[in-house]
């Protein structure tokens, strides 16, 4: 008996050792971007002024081998969490993630800021991913949820071993950041990609949830589909993105009755060509039907130059012309420059 129980004190006191020992000392950084927008519209971007558009720090490191953490924070305006997460990442064909982190829905919505190249997510991430205020009327969610995911990337091709298929999906609340759920549904999201060749992917993704405000539930049903191309400085981007569901804000209770088509969509591409070392050129094309028609359209005509004068320094500077139907004037100008930093 006292044999068993030294051999199995010494095989918890080994198993313990070996989890110490592999948690790596947490990394920290962070980030900001300060911004001047000016626009031949008075008062849009609330004026010409400087302004702090983010400001995050993040703490990210391992507990064991398997299992990654994160932590980021956003401190200007209203200080709150961004993402918290723990993943398990023992095999590259199946991890799983569980806490607040971005949605798996459309190629654009993962991306840092600091590498979009046109300073801003495209209108219609921004709408029905809920990078911004979501369609439907929740809040500004960061393109992120509470919930868990599994992901992987299978069937390595080729010399250089990159994998064929990636594939994630997850199951959320559907309220967005920070928040608990407040009905008994939860929101499925998921993509499938297929990278032919290392740097070019072809996706679809999709949504199926609703949300609820007060007594009003709305679907909230989307896809999307696209492609992506990075490799050797040069990119590119492409998506198409179909949303089913009314707004709350469309709902009469007076009359139990709808108002609104109850259909969204938007389009974006843009590419980014670099021409020495330092600078780079994008331009893009995006556009977003906030009823799925023409009397809705809002379209976006971008060119930025991206100076890296650092990784961690980059300036920018965008000239940005909108044609907005929903407007009585739809037709103005913006001037946008940025300065992204980072430790």
């Amino acid at each position: 008996m006292k044999r068993t129980l030294s051999i199995l004190l010494s095989a918890i006191l080994l198993c313990a050792s070996q989890f110490a020992g592999a948690q790596t000392a947490p990394k920290i950084g962070g980030y900001a971007i300060t911004t001047l927008k000016t626009s031949d519209v008075e008062g849009a971007n609330g004026g010409e002024a400087f302004s702090v558009r983010l400001i995050r720090f993040y703490v990210t490191g391992k507990i064991t081998p398997d299992f990654d953490y994160k932590f980021q924070a956003q401190l200007n305006g209203t200080p709150h969490m961004r993402d918290y997460y723990l993943e398990w990442v023992k095999y590259p064909q199946f991890m799983v993630k569980v806490g607040q982190f971005k949605r798996p829905f459309t190629y654009e919505n993962p991306y840092n800021p600091l590498d979009l190249g046109l300073g801003d997510y495209s209108l219609g991430v921004r709408s029905l991913a809920a990078i911004a205020a979501d369609r439907c009327g929740a809040a500004t969610a960061g393109g992120r949820d509470q919930g868990v995911q599994i992901q992987g990337d299978l069937l390595p091709l080729g010399e250089d071993g990159h994998r064929l298929l990636h594939y994630q999906i997850g199951v959320f609340n559907g309220n967005g950041i920070n928040a608990g759920d407040n009905n008994a549904d939860k929101d499925l999201i998921g993509t499938l990609q297929l990278q032919p060749y290392k740097g070019l992917s072809v996706g679809a993704f999709g949504w199926l949830g609703n949300w609820k405000s007060g007594d009003v539930t709305v679907e909230r049903n989307r896809w999307s589909v696209g492609a992506k191309y990075d490799k050797d400085n040069w990119t590119a981007r492409a998506e198409f993105i179909k949303a089913y569901g009314h707004k709350v804000s469309e709902y009469d209770a007076q009359t139990d009755t709808w108002s609104g088509t109850g259909v969204a969509d938007a389009f974006y591409v843009n590419c980014g060509v670099p021409v020495n070392s330092f600078l780079k050129i994008f331009v893009a094309y995006d556009q977003y039907r906030d009823q799925g028609n023409e009397q809705t359209r809002h379209s976006l005509y971008s060119i930025a130059a991206n100076l890296r004068l650092h990784k961690n320094l980059l300036l920018q500077f965008s000239y940005r012309y909108h044609e907005n139907r929903l407007l009585a004037d739809p037709y103005y100008n913006e001037l946008w420059f940025e300065a992204f930093f980072r430790f």
